[in-house]
């Protein structure tokens, strides 16, 4: 297939074979300009990996281009409670760090790098951490990933989601802690979630961070018009500093409908990744277990939740 830039007119020769599934933009080697492609291609045949039966996922991305706002601590304590709650869940983490895992005390010997790259099935590449709860594990092999979707001509975008919509069914969630900043598998994460929660800690810097990153979201929603921003949620809340309490008055005026309980300042968050557990493992009636009901509570739609 011949397919020419509507910008520099260049002819780029594709082998349609080697269209990624879904893939329905390419990208201009010469310019760099952006254009739909005539053809489709048939999505990829569902591999149900845990459980029985296909489910209607919801894909959930936590993330925000500033650091330190609690996303890592909010994925494993999101995907953790879910879990508890009763439903199925993959957790993804797309951070060369790799720190979920290491909140979850696993020691995985595969992970999202072994999924994308097909070196392993996806029974192999998943790691069960506890009941109901699956890890797609980070760490330090994912820049490799990076580089193979820069290197791509077209469709690098959505190499996540080609990885993940076949196994996605098998979910009733599946929540993808992403990294800080604007790299290759951030842009990947946010092409295949559907649902943005952002983690907002009371601070001027990070209020600032926020309008970048709604800009920015702005530039990816125009190509993924189902990506919706739906849960801004405030952390490390301590009513003893005048300035959280106005910077927290201030995302209500401006956010009020998005907005969620926030989770207050509570040393167990931090101490419970050092042994390997999740807030409600490390410290059941700590404010911090309380605050992540409520999240769990309000994402899942269900006020009954934890209720025994």
């Amino acid at each position: 297939m011949v397919v020419i830039c509507p910008e520099c007119r260049k002819e780029h020769h594709i082998d349609e074979n080697r269209i990624p599934p879904n893939v329905k933009v390419a990208k201009c080697r010469a310019c760099g300009a952006r254009f739909p492609l005539p053809v489709s291609t048939p999505s990829p045949d569902t591999v149900a990996v845990p459980g029985v039966g296909v489910k209607k996922t919801r894909a959930i991305g936590v993330a925000l281009s500033k650091g330190g706002v609690g996303k890592t601590t909010t994925s494993v304590n999101l995907a953790t409670g879910l879990a508890h709650a009763g439903y199925d869940v993959l957790l993804v983490d797309t951070d060369t760090q790799g720190q979920d895992a290491y909140m979850l005390g696993a020691k995985p010997n595969a992970g999202l790098t072994e999924l994308v790259t097909r070196e392993l099935s996806p029974q192999e590449a998943l790691c069960q951490v506890r009941e109901r709860l699956w890890l797609l594990a980070g760490g330090k092999s994912l820049a490799g990933i990076k580089r193979l979707i820069s290197r791509k001509d077209f469709g690098g975008e959505m190499t996540l989601s080609e990885a993940l919509k076949p196994i996605e069914s098998a979910y009733d969630f599946v929540i993808v802690d992403t990294s800080p900043g604007w790299d290759p598998l951030t842009v990947n994460a946010l092409f295949y979630v559907t649902e943005i929660l952002t983690p907002v800690s009371l601070e001027v810097m990070t209020l600032h961070g926020l309008l970048e990153f709604l800009k920015s979201l702005a530039s990816i929603q125009k190509y993924h018009n189902t990506l919706t921003l739906k849960y801004i949620l405030p952390t490390f809340l301590d009513l003893r500093i005048k300035q959280s309490a106005k910077i927290l008055e201030k995302l209500d005026k401006l956010y009020g409908q998005l907005l969620c309980k926030p989770i207050r300042y509570n040393v167990r968050l931090s101490e419970a990744p050092a042994f390997g557990q999740s807030i409600f493992e490390f410290a059941p009636g700590s404010h911090g277990a309380d605050d992540y009901r409520d999240l769990v509570r309000k994402v899942a739609g269900r006020e009954d939740l934890f209720e025994n």
